[in-house]
């Protein structure tokens, strides 16, 4: 990853953790949930850009007749996606405000298939950690708890789980 262009492209810079989280893993899917999105993906499913462009016209939409998270009442503020959840439509962004450097980010979850919004005071990495290990407090993925605590935990790279080199 290119991490100077992918800020660029993204408009902001990017938190330390989950650049090590890029750098360790690249694009994929944890435990066969949670896609973990990376710039330059050969997968537009799996590329911040592709995603924030896509996100942001359907938010956009959806807050015509829904309202907006608290977070995001503030002038200014925003949300950017870093990853999502398998088959649900549910995805995680950083709430990036006014002021805050990319590290002090909190993670926001939205259910994606309805108004239901969740905010962590954590960055990706300690959110993506409570997730699989079941000590988040969240109802997104609450579900998968008794699964992902009784599994020994993998990743699997986006080429080898789409079954292709890119689109």
């Amino acid at each position: 990853m290119d991490g100077a262009q992918a800020e660029r492209a993204l408009g902001a810079a990017l938190p330390v953790d989950y650049k090590q989280l890029v750098e360790t893993y690249g694009d994929g899917i944890f435990d066969d949930t949670i896609w973990l999105l990376v710039p330059d993906s050969a997968h537009n499913d799996c590329d911040p850009h592709a995603q924030t462009t896509e996100r942001n016209e359907i938010l956009a939409s959806l807050w015509e007749f829904e309202a907006k998270p608290a977070g995001l009442l503030e002038t200014g503020a925003r949300v950017l996606p870093w990853a999502f959840e398998e088959g649900t439509g549910a995805f995680l962004y950083w709430l990036a405000r006014p002021g805050q450097r990319p590290d002090e980010w909190t993670v926001l979850c939205n259910e994606g298939r309805g108004p239901l919004w969740g905010q962590h005071d954590m960055g990706s990495l300690a959110f993506l950690l409570a997730v699989l290990t079941g000590t988040a407090e969240t109802e997104y993925f609450g579900h998968l708890y008794d699964v992902l605590q009784q599994k020994e935990h993998r990743f699997e790279s986006a080429d080898l789980a789409l079954g292709t080199s890119g689109q």
